[in-house]
C-alpha cells in the first residue's frame, strides 16, 4: 500500500509560523501562505486514526481544478501549486464566517426541517423559511444561503444574515458582497457538475480580506466540503422515495456510524482496518476522477516530505537542511 502524509514537519529559511489544522499544515511568512494538504481524514469534527494515501493530493488538485474555474467571479488566494500537495498563496484576514449554500433540502436542512414538521412549526433555518410541503432531497425554489460562524473549537453553530450584522461580524457592505460571490461560485459549480452527470447539492465558502478585497480562501467543491447527487435517475429515485446516489465523503460517516462513532462524549473512535483505507483511498481516486473529469496520477510516496522539499527548492519557500 502506498505512504501516507499524516503530518509535515518543515524548516524554512526564512522561518514561518505554523499551524496544524484538522486536515492542512499551514506554514505563514508574512503575507504568504503555505498549505500542505496532508492525508488526515476528518468526520464528526475528530480525525481519524489512520491517513488515507493520496487523499491530500486528491483534495488539493481538486480544489485547484476549481479555483481556477472561478477566478473570473471573485479573486482567490491561490498564486501557485508546485508539489501535488502543496499550495501558495496570499495570506488574507479570515472572516470568521461559513458562507453555506444549499440547493437541496437534505444533511442539516432536512433535520431541521423534519423538527420543525413534527413539531408543527414553521421550518426555519439561519432566518430563511423553508417552503412547506418538502420531502427529503427535494430542491428548493432557489438555493439558500444558510451561513455558520467559524469556531476555534468544536463545531460551527448556524448565524442568520440579521444576527452576523446584528453583532458587526462584518459590515452590510461586506456581507451583501459575500452572498453576491456565493451565489454566483454555486451558480457555476452547479453548471460544471451538470457536465459531469452531477448535481451539486450543497457546499461552503471561506473568504477573506487584504488591503479592503475579498478573497475567496480554503478549498472549494471538494468531496469533503461539498455534497453531490448523480443525476441520472435523480428524479425517478425522488418519485419512488428512495435515497439518492451520494458522490461525497458521507460512506466514511456511515462507516463510523455503522462501529457505533458519531464523535459524542463516551464513544471510541473505531479502528480502522487497512482493507476500509484502501477502499477511502478508491472511492476519493473515483470521486476526483468523476468531479473534474481528469484521470489521477498518484505521485511519489516513499518518501512525501522529502519530495515537497524538493519541489519546493525553486520557490522562496526553501526548506532548510
Amino acid at each position: 500500500m502506498s505512504q501516507a502524509l499524516r503530518e509535515t514537519n518543515l524548516k524554512f529559511d526564512p522561518p514561518a509560523e505554523f499551524y496544524r489544522g484538522k486536515v492542512r499544515d499551514v506554514y505563514r511568512r508574512g503575507d504568504q501562505l503555505l498549505m500542505v494538504a496532508s492525508d488526515r481524514i476528518s468526520s464528526f469534527d475528530h480525525v481519524l486514526p489512520k491517513a488515507i494515501p493520496h487523499k491530500g493530493q486528491i483534495l488539493n488538485q481538486t480544489a485547484i481544478h476549481f479555483l481556477e474555474a472561478t477566478r473570473d467571479i471573485c479573486p482567490n488566494w491561490l498564486e501557485l501549486s508546485p508539489d501535488p500537495n502543496v499550495a501558495i498563496g496570499k495570506a488574507c484576514e479570515a472572516i470568521p464566517i461559513e458562507m453555506v449554500i444549499r440547493g437541496y433540502a437534505v444533511g442539516h436542512a432536512w433535520r431541521t426541517y423534519k423538527k420543525a414538521k413534527d413539531e408543527a412549526r414553521t421550518p426555519v433555518l439561519c432566518g430563511v423559511e423553508m417552503p412547506g410541503g418538502m420531502r427529503e432531497a427535494d430542491a428548493f425554489p432557489e438555493p439558500i444561503i444558510t451561513p455558520a460562524t467559524k469556531a476555534e473549537e468544536g463545531h460551527d453553530e448556524d448565524i442568520s444574515r440579521e444576527d452576523i450584522l446584528a453583532r458587526g461580524i462584518v459590515s452590510e457592505a461586506i456581507y451583501t458582497k459575500l452572498e453576491d460571490y456565493t451565489r454566483r461560485l454555486f451558480s457555476r459549480g452547479t453548471a460544471m457538475a451538470a457536465e459531469r452527470g452531477l448535481i451539486l447539492v450543497d457546499t461552503k465558502y471561506e473568504f477573506g480580506l487584504l488591503d479592503g478585497e475579498i478573497y475567496l480562501i480554503d478549498e472549494i467543491h471538494t468531496p469533503d466540503s461539498s455534497r453531490y447527487f448523480y443525476a441520472e435517475g435523480y428524479a425517478e429515485r425522488q418519485a419512488k422515495g428512495e435515497r439518492q446516489r451520494q458522490l461525497s465523503k458521507e460512506f466514511v460517516r456511515e462507516w463510523l456510524m455503522d462501529n457505533g462513532f458519531q464523535g459524542l462524549d463516551g464513544q471510541t473512535m473505531p479502528d480502522m482496518p487497512d482493507s476500509f483505507v484502501e477502499l477511502v483511498t478508491k472511492r476519493y481516486t473515483e470521486l476526483y476522477e468523476t468531479i473534474t473529469g481528469k484521470t489521477f496520477v498518484p505521485a511519489e510516496t516513499s518518501d512525501i516530505e522529502g519530495r515537497i522539499g524538493t519541489n519546493l527548492a525553486a520557490t522562496d519557500w526553501r526548506v532548510a537542511l
